[in-house]
């Protein structure tokens, strides 16, 4: 008889030793998107709900967006009710245009955002919201605000601040799992002290012994790619929306005068017949980012006799698959 027992104790043992160790090897999961614009575009409503969609289709841990999301207005309401949707939860990131007619503090307490930067942890990985909506004058820094930006030169604008980065040294040195960081503006390209972040991130690694960080998101340039800088990966999320091109592409034959009037960055914008975002899996040794493709409402770029980038940005209207190994810190990019 106690061996009768002892055998079913083992088992039970067994048994419960798969079952915890299939739950902590079991994938995490998320969804991303960025600069939906949503409430600027004709179809803003039909943007958001394919995300939310997707996000429930997959089933996904968290839903993240990376800025440029809506306004506050009234007029929004409906977006933010479709967005909440998910159920599930969900992470903002500060984007430029969300402060055109807002403060930082009026925006994060309209969308219940804890800070302007944070971090948080989701099963091995650590994750890190930055903002880099900041102006350096040369002599002191300031915030974004009711679109004071835009009145700065370019070389003062994009800035992770030194209390943020400060605040970022002791993040990463309080962890250790990997991580992941989500900005709006590239840390590899756009921030005008990109190189100081990434010298952040590259110590991390150093004084870990490991592959520490392993990732970086982005939106902001409408644009996708990927690339590696000294180990760590540099994704660029394309916009859920359209390419921004900055001078008139001939809109009045791709939508009505009605709707051109109404929504005016149609004129300097090339639109994506449906919307863009990814499903992204991590496992213990990758990474698996599942993107979406559409084509440009026409007249197309090549209509309209535009080249294959904007400055040094693809011009694209895909997020493509990738592979990221987290060991060799190569990836693999599959074009569509």
């Amino acid at each position: 008889m106690k061996s009768v027992i002892y055998s079913c104790i083992v088992f039970l043992c067994t048994l419960l030793s798969l079952v915890s160790c299939n739950s902590s090897d079991k994938p995490l999961k998320f969804a991303i998107v960025s600069d939906l614009h949503a409430s600027a575009m004709p179809d803003g409503k039909e943007r958001v709900q394919a995300v939310v969609d997707a996000a429930n289709k997959e089933n996904v841990d968290f839903l993240i967006q990376l800025g440029d999301f809506i306004r506050l207005d009234s007029i929004s309401r409906s977006l933010d009710s479709i967005w909440n949707e998910y159920e599930g939860e969900k992470y903002h990131v500060l984007g430029n245009h969300d402060l055109d007619a807002y403060t930082k503090e009026e925006f994060l307490k309209g969308f219940g955002i804890p800070n302007r930067y944070y971090s948080f942890d989701k099963g091995d990985f650590h994750f890190i919201v930055l903002d880099g909506n900041n102006l350096y004058d040369g002599k002191e820094y300031s915030h974004y605000a009711k679109s004071n930006y835009l009145k700065a030169k370019s070389d003062m604008r994009a800035f992770v601040d030194p209390e943020q980065l400060e605040w970022l040294i002791n993040d990463l040195a309080a962890t250790d799992k990997k991580c992941i960081l989500f900005s709006h503006q590239s840390i590899d390209s756009f921030m005008n002290n990109g190189d100081e972040v990434r010298a952040v991130l590259e110590n991390a690694n150093k004084h870990a012994g490991f592959k520490k960080v392993v990732l970086a998101f982005s939106g902001h340039n409408h644009s996708n790619y990927t690339k590696e800088i000294n180990g760590i990966t540099y994704i660029q999320i394309n916009s859920a929306s359209y390419v921004w091109v900055g001078k008139p592409t001939m809109t009045e034959k791709r939508y009505p005068q009605a709707i051109n009037e109404k929504y005016r960055l149609l004129r300097y914008s090339i639109t994506y017949d449906k919307p863009l975002y990814a499903i992204v899996t991590l496992a213990k040794d990758r990474i698996d980012i599942k993107g979406t493709q559409a084509d440009f409402l026409p007249p197309t770029p090549q209509d309209l006799g535009l080249g294959d980038s904007i400055d040094i940005y693809p011009l694209v209207s895909i997020i493509a698959d990738a592979q990221i190994d987290l060991d060799c810190g190569i990836y693999l990019d599959f074009a569509w």
